[in-house]
């Protein structure tokens, strides 16, 4: 049971290897959504997310001849060097079923900390079915990233650090995967403030909490289709899936277009790298239909790799218009492209990329193409840019941007 005491004995024994992640008022978040938002930056913990509290916590509560046998997990990264991490200050060896897809910066990490890596499957769910084959096979311990009281009350705790800084928060907004971080969450903020709000989110393309929820019992995805790795999870938690029924007041479901301009928000205004998975608290806001409450945005995690980030960014900044990029038809004569790009210059746009088809007609002086990507301050740049090319006798067709 995730009882008060237990919470209480969790929050001691984390507290040897965590890092107080103070919360953070943000200006920005508030001043979008009518309310005082603080963030719970998790991104800054040890390992890079709040996972390190459940495996601690949970191997912690483990006999030594469950340690001595070897510990094995699956994830998608956070739980691994969660797991990792708590196995080598207890001396013990550490096996991680990590799907194919892991970002390589958390396949890494969780080897650095002297785990052994195995790459299987292309999901969490596959990665832990196979963990479970070598659990049997071997004998190791296996620790469960969520599905699991003691590791969901290690994650419970950051709500005891919330409610010491912030003791008259509303709302609390958590990330939701496979459960168990929303599990402790809730439940330990419910027994400290029975009227508290927490909301738990998960990602479109992976809601099977929300799904669960509605059906009343646990459900499996066919499939699972999001950007946010960490929460790509088919099936919920069984065993902690009452508590989120109990505590948690409602579930939303994010796009992951809505994630990826999180990011861009996170990094512009507080110059942090939180994960997609650790963005879908603050992605929420603007589905968060209170005003004036005092919020807390549990951000869970920051391990994210470069090539992941870049393709973020680049498509950030497509979809606030700040790239963007046009066709147009000229004659094919001296001085043409060049007049395009003075009218471009004129306002102020900077073109980044060209590519001049001069076969697009059998007729090359009626007509060549000029596909023209260009950065921008914004919508209303962007459409100036737009007129004053459709001003001087060109057509701007709008395209797909190229990057």
């Amino acid at each position: 049971m995730m009882t008060l005491e237990k919470f209480e004995e969790a929050c001691e024994i984390v507290g040897k290897v965590t890092i107080q992640t103070r919360l953070m008022f943000s200006q920005y978040f508030s001043e979008q959504s009518g309310n005082k938002i603080y963030l719970k930056p998790e991104n800054m913990q040890k390992t890079g997310a709040f996972k390190i509290r459940g495996a601690y916590y949970k191997i912690s509560t483990l006999t030594e001849e469950e340690r001595g046998k070897g510990l094995i997990t699956a994830s998608a990264g956070n739980h691994a060097q969660g797991v990792a991490y708590a196995a080598k200050e207890y001396g013990c060896k550490a096996v991680i079923c990590m799907p194919t897809t892991t970002p390589l910066i958390k396949v890494n990490r969780t080897k650095a900390y002297g785990a052994e890596v195995v790459l299987h499957g292309n999901d969490y769910d596959e990665a832990c079915a196979h963990a479970y084959e070598l659990s049997k096979e071997h004998g190791y311990t296996f620790i469960h990233p969520f599905d699991d009281l003691d590791v969901a009350t290690g994650q419970g705790t950051i709500s005891m650090e919330i409610f010491k800084e912030l003791p008259l928060v509303d709302y609390i907004l958590v990330p939701i995967g496979g459960g168990g971080l929303a599990a402790g969450v809730a439940t330990l903020a419910k027994q400290l403030n029975p009227k508290i709000k927490v909301i738990g989110v998960e990602p479109e393309g992976a809601n099977c909490m929300e799904q669960s929820v509605a059906k009343g019992e646990v459900i499996c995805l066919e499939h699972s289709n999001t950007i946010a790795d960490g929460t790509a999870v088919r099936q919920p938690g069984k065993d902690i899936f009452p508590y989120i029924q109990k505590n948690i007041d409602q579930i939303i479901s994010v796009p992951d277009d809505e994630l990826i301009v999180a990011f861009l928000d996170m990094v512009e205004n507080h110059k942090m790298i939180v994960e997609n998975s650790g963005l879908l608290s603050v992605a929420a806001l603007k589905h968060l239909k209170v005003k004036n409450k005092k919020v807390v945005c549990i951000l869970s995690g920051g391990n994210m790799d470069i090539i992941t980030m870049s393709s973020v960014v680049q498509h950030g900044l497509i979809q606030r218009d700040r790239i963007f990029s046009v066709s147009v038809l000229l004659p094919d004569k001296p001085g043409e492209l060049v007049n395009v790009a003075s009218i471009i210059a004129g306002q102020q746009g900077n073109v980044i990329r060209l590519d001049h088809n001069q076969f697009v007609s059998t007729n090359r002086n009626a007509a060549v193409e000029l596909k023209i990507t260009m950065e921008a301050f914004g919508t209303e740049h962007k459409e100036r840019i737009i007129r004053e090319l459709e001003n001087h006798g060109y057509r701007p067709k709008l395209i797909r941007a190229n990057i």
